[in-house]
């Protein structure tokens, strides 16, 4: 049974150290994304890694903190103006509706954006259905359960 999940909502990341950040359900986006800034990747003995921070400055969990991931790939994704760009993928974890779910994120300077992170279709394809006239279901129910 899928679980019916609102226009946009709360989830955490605990891999990325993120609580409770509001996240957009993005049924027109194949893959998920994450606001990122100062991406770039680096050698170190030889083995390339990314590295990166979450969020921007201005952003109330922005927390500073860098991130460096070993396992990594790049895509090509076309954003909703038309224009492809290559962007960087990571594997990580999100914690919604009470459970743990694999995600793929593709990492994306958001900063104009209202929500830092979009869950697109191939993140929720076989486990959610959107209702479009809710939001919050997932922050709901971890309240409702605390």
């Amino acid at each position: 049974m899928k679980i019916t999940i609102g226009r946009v909502d709360k989830a955490d990341f605990p891999e990325l150290s993120l609580q409770e950040i509001d996240v957009k359900i993005d049924s027109g986006a194949y893959t998920s994304s994450i606001h990122c800034s100062n991406i770039e990747e680096i050698s170190i003995n030889n083995t390339s890694f990314l590295r990166f921070k979450l969020l921007d400055p201005e952003h109330s969990l922005y927390n500073n903190k860098e991130f460096t991931f070993k396992n990594y790939t790049s895509k090509i994704v076309k954003s909703s103006n038309g224009i492809s760009e290559t962007r960087f993928m990571i594997q990580t974890e999100i914690l919604i509706f009470e459970t743990i779910f694999p995600i793929y994120l593709t990492l994306t300077e958001r900063k104009d954006m209202k929500f830092p992170i979009l869950l697109g279709r191939k993140f929720l394809s076989k486990k959610f259905v959107i209702d479009t006239a809710k939001k919050n279901l997932s922050h709901k129910l971890k309240q409702t359960n605390k």
